[in-house]
């Protein structure tokens, strides 16, 4: 009987060794297929991820063109133009003039040494790839304070902690 046994496992075994396995040629096709799908798919999903923490703000001074007026209030008139060149929006909560905050107006009026129009709320939203402008003033009793030639220094604070500074001659 135990005989019989060991012949009858013999048996199975040629059964199983007379079984033909995938080829390797076949199988490196599959694995490799396999590896780049995955691939493909851990690809997609880590940029999706990085476009979450990767947005940034880049605001470009692309011109400062300073005037003189001086008809009934003396006064320079610097007009920025600003591009923000990165991928999320800016926003400009304060200027300074050579390190001195400017006041929030429209327009200019006397009786305030340096002002600057960043819009009703007081801040200047530049969405990515937009231009926008921003108007500082800085008042000059009838020319006796700044004259022309004078370098100033105008920073732009975003409420992204980053400054853009420009030197501006005054012409």
């Amino acid at each position: 009987m135990y005989v019989d046994t060991i012949i009858a496992g013999m048996k199975n075994m040629r059964k199983i060794t007379k079984r033909r396995a995938v080829s390797p040629v076949i199988a490196t096709v599959i694995l490799v297929a396999v590896t780049i799908t995955v691939a493909v798919a851990v690809s997609y999903w880590m940029s999706g991820i990085s476009s979450q923490y990767t947005s940034f703000e880049k605001v470009e001074i692309q011109t400062a063109i300073c005037t003189y007026k001086g008809t009934d209030n003396y006064y320079w008139e610097i007009v920025i133009k600003l591009k923000n060149s990165g991928t999320k929006t800016a926003t400009l909560t304060n200027v300074f003039l050579n390190e001195g905050e400017a006041e929030y107006k429209s327009q200019f009026t006397t009786g305030t040494p340096i002002q600057a129009d960043l819009g009703p709320s007081n801040t200047k939203k530049i969405l990515s790839g937009d231009t926008e402008t921003v108007t500082v003033w800085i008042e000059d009793d009838a020319g006796t304070i700044l004259s022309s030639g004078t370098t100033v220094n105008i920073k732009l604070h975003s409420a992204g902690g980053m400054d853009y500074i420009r030197l501006v001659s005054l012409v």
